[in-house]
C-alpha cells in the first residue's frame, strides 16, 4: 500500500477514494481538500477495518457534524435500545456514533457498530479498560491501558478520545488552581485517580508513541480528550482548560509528524461571551486542527432542557470555527438518553450546526434554506414539510390544527399575510372578512 493514513496520503499527493467521496459530499475540489487534509486542518475519520462507513471529513471550512453519544451503562443495559437509537441517529442525519458504554459485552456492541454502521464510530478506550479488566483501578498497568486503546483499533473504530494532556504537570496544576465543580470529564478523573493511586505518570501521555503507531496502523484518528474542560461556566477558561490545551498542542504536532490524523476536544461550560475567544485560542494552541466540541452549555440552570443551551453554544462554536459537535439532549446531568432525547438532542445539534454553517459561508449551506422559504411563499405545505428538518413534527403540527381554508393555517386563517400578498400581487381582491 501507498499511504497508511488520509493524512499521508493527501502529503503524498494520493486523492483516495474517501477523499472523492467526501469533497463531492462538501462540494469543493478534491485537491482543495487533500491540501486541508495535508496540514492538518481536516480530518477524515475512517479506520481502515470499518467496511461499512460513509466517510465524512472534519474542519471548519467543511459542514459542521455532529456526533451522537450512547451506550449501556450499569443501571442500564438494554443492548436493543442502543441500537435502536444507532438506527434513529443515522437516520436523522448525525454523522458520527460515539459509543461510551460503560457496563455489559462492549466489545460484541463495539463491533456491531463497526460491521454494520455508516456513520463514523468513536469510542473511549479509558471507559472500556475498566470494564474489560474488571479489577480495581489502582491495579490496571500502563500496557494494559495501551493494549485497550489496540483492541478498539482492531474492532474498527474510526476515533478514540484519548485523554493524554491530563499529565502529572497538569494534575498539579488542577490541585494548585481550586475549582468550583473539579474535574467532570469521566475519562479525565478516572486517569486523575489512577496517576493519584498509582503515583505513575498518565500512560497515554507517557507512551503516546506507543499510541500513534497504533493509529498510523488502522488509520484511527486521535480525538484528544479535554480532561479538564470546565463543568459550570464559573470555571471557564481557567489555568487547568488552557494549561492542558497547551500540551494538547505539542501532542498535535507529534502525531502530525507520524501522519496521524488528530481533532481537539473543547469545552463544556461556557458563558457566550467567551466562546469565540476560545475557539481561537485552540487555533492558535493546536495549529488549525479541527475542533470538536461540547455544546458548549452556555448556563447551568436549565437540567431538561440542556439540548438547548448546547445549541445556542454549538451555534456560536461552530460559526467561529468548531468543527464538530457533540449533542446534548434534554436527559443531560439527569440520566441516561432514551430514543426520544436522542431524537430531540440530534435536532437541537443539527440546528445548531447548520445555523453556523450559514453564518460561515459553506457552498451549498443556505440552498436548503432558500427552497424552503420558496415552498412558504407558494404556500406549498407537502414541499415545506419534505423540507423540514424534522418532516415527521411539522406534519403532526398542521394536523392536529386543520384550518378552515387548506391555502393558510389556523395561526393566521384570512389574515395570512403570504397568500394575501400574493393575490394582491396577482391583481386580486382581497376582502378578508368577506371571504
Amino acid at each position: 500500500m501507498e499511504y497508511r493514513t488520509q493524512m499521508e496520503a493527501a502529503r503524498r499527493g494520493i486523492i483516495t477514494s474517501e477523499m472523492k467521496a467526501v469533497a463531492e459530499k462538501e462540494h469543493i475540489e478534491a485537491e482543495k481538500l487533500m491540501g486541508l487534509l495535508a496540514e492538518g486542518r481536516a480530518i477524515i475519520p475512517c479506520n481502515r477495518l470499518h467496511t461499512a462507513i460513509s466517510p465524512n471529513g472534519l474542519g471548519s471550512m467543511l459542514r459542521t457534524k455532529i456526533n451522537v453519544n450512547l451506550g449501556t451503562s450499569r443501571d442500564m443495559t438494554d443492548l436493543e435500545m442502543e441500537f435502536q437509537k444507532v438506527r434513529s441517529a443515522v437516520e436523522m442525519g448525525a454523522e458520527a456514533i460515539m459509543d461510551l458504554s460503560s457496563f455489559g459485552d462492549t466489545r460484541k456492541f463495539r463491533r456491531c457498530l463497526t460491521e454494520k454502521c455508516p456513520a463514523m464510530i468513536g469510542t473511549v478506550p479509558i471507559y472500556d479498560a475498566v470494564v474489560y479488566y474488571n479489577k480495581p483501578l489502582a491495579q490496571i498497568t500502563a500496557a494494559e491501558w495501551i493494549d485497550i486503546a489496540r483492541m478498539h483499533a482492531i474492532d474498527g473504530v474510526d476515533f478514540m478520545t484519548v485523554h493524554c494532556g491530563i499529565n502529572r504537570e497538569t494534575a498539579e496544576k488542577f490541585k494548585k488552581n481550586k475549582r468550583l465543580t473539579n474535574i467532570v470529564s469521566r475519562g479525565g478523573s478516572i486517569i486523575f485517580a489512577w496517576m493519584e493511586m498509582t503515583g505513575n505518570e498518565n500512560p497515554f501521555y507517557e507512551r503516546f508513541d506507543e499510541l500513534l503507531d497504533i493509529c498510523r496502523e488502522y488509520d484511527v484518528t486521535l480525538s484528544l480528550g479535554d480532561a479538564c474542560r470546565p463543568g459550570c461556566i464559573a470555571d471557564a477558561t481557567d489555568a487547568s482548560q488552557i494549561g492542558e490545551l497547551i500540551t494538547l498542542g505539542e501532542l498535535t504536532k507529534r502525531a502530525w509528524a507520524r501522519d496521524v490524523q488528530v481533532m481537539i476536544e473543547g469545552p463544556g461550560h461556557m458563558p457566550l461571551n467567551q466562546i469565540a475567544a476560545n475557539m481561537e485560542i485552540e487555533k492558535t494552541l493546536c495549529h488549525g486542527a479541527p475542533f470538536y466540541v461540547l455544546g458548549p452549555i452556555v448556563t447551568d440552570i436549565a437540567p431538561g432542557y440542556d439540548h438547548i443551551t448546547s445549541a445556542i453554544g454549538g451555534a456560536l462554536a461552530a460559526a467561529n470555527g468548531a468543527a464538530f459537535l457533540c449533542y446534548v439532549t434534554p436527559a443531560e446531568h439527569l440520566r441516561l438518553p432514551d430514543v426520544d432525547d436522542v431524537k430531540e438532542g440530534i435536532i437541537a445539534a443539527r440546528i445548531a450546526a447548520h445555523a453556523a454553517d450559514i453564518a460561515k459561508g459553506v457552498p451549498g449551506a443556505a440552498d436548503w434554506d432558500r427552497d424552503m422559504s420558496l415552498a412558504r411563499k407558494k404556500l406549498d405545505w407537502e414541499k415545506m414539510f419534505t423540507l423540514a428538518i424534522d418532516p415527521e413534527k411539522a406534519r403532526r403540527y398542521r394536523a392536529e390544527s386543520k384550518p378552515e381554508r387548506e391555502d393558510t393555517c389556523s395561526m393566521c386563517g384570512n389574515f395570512c399575510a403570504v397568500r394575501n400578498m400574493n393575490r394582491i400581487l396577482d391583481g386580486e381582491i382581497v376582502s378578508i372578512f368577506d371571504e
